[in-house]
């Protein structure tokens, strides 16, 4: 058990294979399609995504103060740089599975358009929350952590610009993450 507990690849492998044999054993009476895997991996990669950005507002940053500065490079030098690999990356593909389905249902463009009804409107707004969200977390938080935690050349007035401008774009997607995921599950399209 340890060994299977102490290696997350391994905890993945196990879990998507469990995934699949659930796909393969309700198949008959929920079919798996391009719509379901999207979904699904809509499903997985947004709850990276939030939990990080949750993770990011709610804990780390608020407690970065407290911690001894002989202890910061803990954070800043192994954990800060993993949590945003993931968190971007999360960002980027919960967007383009979401892009999916929206193109796999075809409402994409009435739902980005704004030019549907009712529930193709209201997951647009949601699409469209989500796509700044993901821009801010691309073209705003990365490259201003970049300088924040050291990973590019950048002076300290350049991080100290750099700290309230990713803490504005993380706090404003902490803001539409909430609407944002009443609007997506609120939809119910396709």
């Amino acid at each position: 058990m340890a060994k299977l507990f102490g290696n997350l690849h391994l905890v993945m492998a196990v879990g998507l294979i469990a995934a699949i044999a659930l796909m393969l054993g309700f198949n008959a009476s929920v079919p798996v399609d391009g719509n379901s895997i999207a979904r699904w991996l809509h499903l997985f990669f947004g709850v990276l995504w939030i939990g990080l950005l949750y993770y990011l507002n709610f804990v780390q940053v608020p407690n970065m103060g407290k911690i001894a500065d002989e202890h910061k490079p803990a954070i800043t030098k192994t954990i800060a740089p993993k949590v945003l690999f993931f968190f971007r990356w999360a960002a980027a593909l919960t967007v383009v599975t979401g892009l999916a389905i929206a193109h796999l249902n075809g409402y994409a463009h009435q739902a980005l358009t704004f030019s549907g009804e009712g529930a193709v409107n209201l997951i647009g707004a949601g699409m469209w929350m989500a796509l700044v969200m993901a821009f801010n977390v691309w073209f705003i938080i990365w490259p201003a952590q970049k300088k924040i935690l050291g990973i590019v050349e950048a002076s300290a007035e350049q991080k100290a610009a750099a700290a309230p401008r990713a803490l504005i774009a993380s706090r404003l997607n902490t803001l539409l993450s909430i609407p944002m995921m009443w609007a997506m599950v609120s939809a119910n399209l396709g």
